[in-house]
């Protein structure tokens, strides 16, 4: 019997991965919102503002394999998955916050790029701290 596909994209042991990476992703925004633009003022507008990255996260992570047998591994492994999901991921989230804004305008390209680096760096040294740690 062969495996699922998603069963070769998810893996138990990858669970703390996910963890890391949700709170990496709200971490970035929260820093953003608080410094950026000092405009959080409470867990729900954190949640307004992150609901779209995480809904990005979780589109494109699974089927790219950020939470596969081989991301729970080694660092060599999760710290790409990781940035190769959130290319797509950030601009998922940009996309979704521009929609909900109801403004699509190029402010949102420069929003794109500070995403896609803050929250690359994000995910991709959680990961690597989390396996050199182990």
């Amino acid at each position: 019997m062969s495996e699922s596909f998603l069963s070769k994209r998810v893996d138990r042991s990858a669970a703390p991965l996910a963890v890391g990476d949700v709170i990496a992703i709200v971490a970035v925004i929260a820093i953003g919102m608080e410094f950026g633009h000092n405009t959080l003022t409470g867990p729900v507008a954190l949640l307004e503002t992150a609901a779209p990255f995480l809904v990005g996260w979780a589109v494109v992570s699974i089927p790219i394999g950020a939470y596969s047998a081989g991301a729970a591994e080694s660092a060599k492994a999760a710290v790409p998955l990781a940035l190769r999901s959130w290319v797509p991921a950030a601009a998922i989230g940009v996309l979704l916050r521009g929609l909900l804004q109801t403004s699509l305008d190029q402010g949102l390209l420069i929003f794109f790029g500070v995403m896609l680096v803050t929250g690359g760096v994000a995910l991709g040294g959680w990961r690597w701290v989390a396996f050199k740690l182990r």
